[in-house]
């Protein structure tokens, strides 16, 4: 009896988690880069988006992920777990305003601690945080989009000093 339960509750979990994971999620290329290691650590995987704003880039058969859902940010990266939420995080909250702009197919909003600049077919947002913030995982965020199709290209994140995690979409 109790295996009938499990068994149900196994279904109804991957059915309840299936529209997550559409099949129509991106390949996703993700370069880690460490200026104390000699090469670069590269991994694929897949991105999924869902409107109005839930991302999840997932690499290296799910062992490293970044989640957008809502206000929450969760980013699983060698095991360990960091969760910021945009509403008590200052450049999460521009981070997560300029997704949703490009999720949803909007104009990428202007601000202080932001720069977007338009070439070709191609617009680059970077985002810096302004003032004096707490410590960061990250410096900046650098977004590259297609100017007319208004999806992502790359999103790269760069740490301190020189260390950088670059996703490449396609």
């Amino acid at each position: 009896m109790k295996t009938r339960y499990f068994i149900f509750y196994i279904f109804s979990f991957i059915f309840s988690v299936a529209p997550i994971f559409s099949a129509n999620a991106q390949t996703v290329t993700k370069t880690s880069h460490k200026k104390a290691v000699k090469t670069d650590v590269v991994t694929t995987g897949t991105l999924t988006i869902r409107k109005p704003d839930y991302i999840c880039i997932s690499t290296d058969g799910g062992k490293d992920q970044l989640t957008m859902d809502a206000t929450t940010f969760t980013m699983t990266m060698g095991g360990r777990q960091h969760v910021t939420d945009s509403r008590k995080n200052p450049q999460f909250a521009t981070f997560h305003t300029v997704l949703k702009a490009v999720i949803n197919q909007q104009a990428i909003p202007q601000g202080d601690d932001l720069t977007v600049v338009t070439k070709a077919s191609t617009t680059t947002v970077t985002i810096v945080p302004t003032g004096k913030q707490k410590r960061q995982l990250f410096t900046s965020f650098v977004l590259t989009v297609d100017a007319k199709t208004k999806s992502l290209r790359t999103l790269r994140m760069n740490g301190r000093g020189e260390d950088y995690t670059e996703y490449t979409f396609k």
